[in-house]
């Protein structure tokens, strides 16, 4: 099992997602703790990116970090999904 890390810049950027967004968003990040078995989820490897890894959650992605050597994944941001993400 892994532990999902927000900060508090990502906790901020959820109130701004609608309500339904929000809650579907959590319900696949907790899916997130038994990453890369995660086989129901839309994850994507990012190359050439500042983060490892998007999921894609709706119009909105979750950019995130798998860092295995403390079983620790970090949420970095949460965008709604436009050009200008990648």
């Amino acid at each position: 099992m892994k532990t999902i890390q927000w900060s508090n810049t990502e906790r901020k950027q959820m109130k701004k997602i609608p309500r339904n967004y929000q809650e579907a968003i959590f319900k696949c990040v907790d899916q997130l703790e038994s990453f890369p078995d995660c086989e129901s989820l839309d994850i994507k490897v990012l190359k050439n990116h500042t983060y490892d890894f998007r999921l894609r959650v709706g119009r909105y992605r979750v950019l995130f970090d798998n860092k295995e050597e403390v079983r620790i994944i970090a949420i970095q941001e949460v965008r709604k999904r436009d050009n200008h993400n990648y």
